[in-house]
């Protein structure tokens, strides 16, 4: 006989339209009996997204994109009580559960209400497509879930951080440049010693991938900001414009630098841009979409340059160290390759799109002001997808 879950899955997800899913909903709600097992149904749905190449931070991110705060909360619940039954996790897993929205309870405000939710969660599950894995899934093998970090990685991560949060608090333009710039160049140099140290140990280090949410609004110019840090720290970007994320391709290190400096940079250059509106409201204007989407395109393409010109500057400091290695730069040169050779196997099929420029000349000043102060020009790039 066919179970009150099997019935109101086949009225509300393999049928479409609200009056399915308001069966299926009404079936759930007046058996309460089914509850363990519905649960236990959507902690698969969940372990298929693994299969997938999905991220625990991946869907929560595109459900409260497609759905809303709500939906994300009762997917993190899932992923929560899912990730249970494994004994080891990869380390990015651990990071993106501990950041996981707080669950909502249990058929809260009422059964029916809460047994549609997971149903339209479920429906957005079903329906994730297969995308680039960027890590093992759970349970697999132990060595290949976890990697010997880096030497003196946790102390200099620290010093990084707390250069960039104060970066990020300051008022003084002069300040945050300063501080931003001395952090790029320890990541950069940082970035160097890892491939000496690997270069020496021949040690078995290969690239990796993390996912980073391009979220709108102006997720164009946030892609290419993005595709600048990467590329400035020795990283390959592939911005998914339909999914909302890009995917960057390098050695551990350099992602952590990545995705460090592309939250600051956000931050600095919104606060900038905020500035910037007041100034421009406090002279008659009204704030625009243009202004800002006009502010952050040159915000991201003047930090490009910057960006390049710190690395070189570390790369030919360290150079010219007469501590340093003197096969540098074939040991840098390899490390390219093989973040290039990663990225073309994951991505055989990307595309470079030209990208619409920006057409509020204020904006575009302001942005550029902004992103000197940064101190991280030129034509607009284009965009790996």
């Amino acid at each position: 006989m066919e179970s009150v879950i099997d019935q109101a899955f086949a009225a509300a997800l393999y049928t479409e339209g609200d009056a399915g899913l308001d069966a299926g909903a009404s079936l759930l709600a007046a058996a309460p009996e089914s509850d363990a097992e519905l649960v236990r149904r959507g902690e698969e749905f969940v372990r298929r997204a693994w299969q997938r190449g999905w991220l625990p931070a991946d869907v929560v991110r595109l459900v409260r994109r497609d759905l809303d705060e709500h939906a994300a909360g009762l997917a993190a619940g899932l992923i929560a009580s899912e990730v249970r039954r494994y004994d080891e996790l990869p380390p990015r897993w651990r990071a993106q559960l501990d950041e996981l929205p707080a669950a909502p309870p249990a058929n809260r405000p009422d059964r029916f209400s809460y047994a549609s939710g997971l149903l339209v969660l479920f429906r957005l599950l079903l329906a994730l497509p297969a995308i680039e894995p960027v890590g093992p899934p759970p349970g697999a093998a132990r060595e290949a879930l976890t990697r010997p970090p880096a030497a003196g990685e946790p102390r200099m991560l620290t010093r990084i951080r707390a250069l960039l949060a104060k970066a990020e608090a300051t008022g003084f333009p002069e300040e945050a440049e300063a501080l931003t710039t001395k952090a790029q160049e320890l990541m950069a140099r940082h970035s160097i010693d890892e491939a000496l140290l690997a270069a020496r140990t021949h040690g078995d280090r290969t690239p990796g991938a993390c996912r980073i949410g391009v979220d709108a609004p102006y997720e164009t110019a946030k892609a290419i900001l993005l595709d600048a840090v990467a590329s400035a720290n020795r990283c390959r970007a592939v911005w998914n414009s339909d999914l909302g994320f890009t995917t960057v391709v390098g050695f551990e290190a350099d992602l952590e630098a990545v995705e460090l400096l592309q939250t600051s940079l956000l931050v600095q250059g919104t606060a900038a841009m905020t500035r910037a509106e007041a100034g421009q409201r406090a002279g008659g204007r009204k704030r625009t979409k243009t202004f800002r989407q006009s502010f952050l395109m040159a915000y991201a393409q003047r930090l490009g340059g910057r960006l390049a010109d710190g690395t070189a500057r570390a790369t030919a400091e360290a150079e010219g160290d007469t501590a340093a290695d003197s096969a540098l730069l074939p040991v840098l040169a390899a490390r390219d390759l093989a973040v290039t050779e990663t990225a073309d196997q994951m991505f055989p099929r990307t595309t470079t799109t030209r990208v619409r420029g920006a057409t509020d000349l204020d904006g575009w000043t302001h942005g550029t002001e902004a992103a000197d102060r940064a101190r991280m020009g030129g034509e607009p790039r284009g965009i790996r997808r």
